[in-house]
Order: C-alpha cells, then sequence, then structure tokens
C-alpha cells in the first residue's frame, strides 16, 4: 500500500483512486498466490482496521493531554506510564512498525 502510495499513480491528495484496491490484490496474488485475498471485502476491511489503529496512535501521540504517552522507535510501539486510556491499553504491547510511512499519507486527512 505504502509503495503504491509512493509511486503516485494509485493516489489523488491525500487519498487513493478507485483503481488501487484492484492493483494491490494482483500484488499479493504475487506474493501469496493461494491466499485468495480480494479487494472487497478482505483487503478494504483490513485497509479500514489498519487506519483506525493508526489514528488511535497517532491521536494518543498528537492529541491533547499527550504528555504521558512517548514512542519507543526501537520497539516501534507507544510508551506510557499509566494505561489510562482504553485505546493506550490495547496499543501498549503491540509493535506499530508501519506508523511513520502512515502517518506521512493519513496526517494530511
Amino acid at each position: 500500500m505504502v509503495d503504491l502510495y509512493n509511486v503516485e499513480t494509485y493516489n489523488a491528495d491525500t487519498r487513493f483512486n478507485a483503481n488501487y484496491l484492484n492493483e494491490l490484490e494482483r500484488m499479493l496474488e504475487k506474493v501469496l498466490p493461494h491466499a485468495m485475498l480480494k479487494a472487497k471485502p478482505n483487503l478494504e476491511s483490513r485497509i479500514r482496521t489498519l487506519k483506525m489503529d493508526w489514528a488511535t496512535v497517532y491521536d494518543l501521540l498528537n492529541g491533547k493531554d499527550n504528555s504521558s504517552f512517548g514512542w519507543d522507535e526501537h520497539r516501534q510501539m507507544v510508551v506510557t506510564k499509566d494505561a489510562i486510556h482504553k485505546e493506550a491499553g490495547q496499543c501498549r504491547h503491540r509493535s506499530f512498525p508501519y506508523y511513520d510511512q502512515l502517518t506521512s499519507k493519513y496526517a494530511k486527512d
């Protein structure tokens, strides 16, 4: 997905154009030939989930009262002293290795 965005063939401003899911499906078919992942609903649903996870982490790090949250660059995860947010609890022990790439794409929205 990041590769498609960087090529600029499939992106329009801060969003992808209509054909990117089909191209993503073709790319995954080459790498995972027997996975049978379809653009709709499989990839579309997973991208929606990925964007929601990114938004949670982004809000924790950049929102109001974010002083208790930080980013561990080595482990690629949110660090906090207290898990006072329910969202922080689910992010606390999960690595998010594509945060920087997704931020460059989605932070403009």
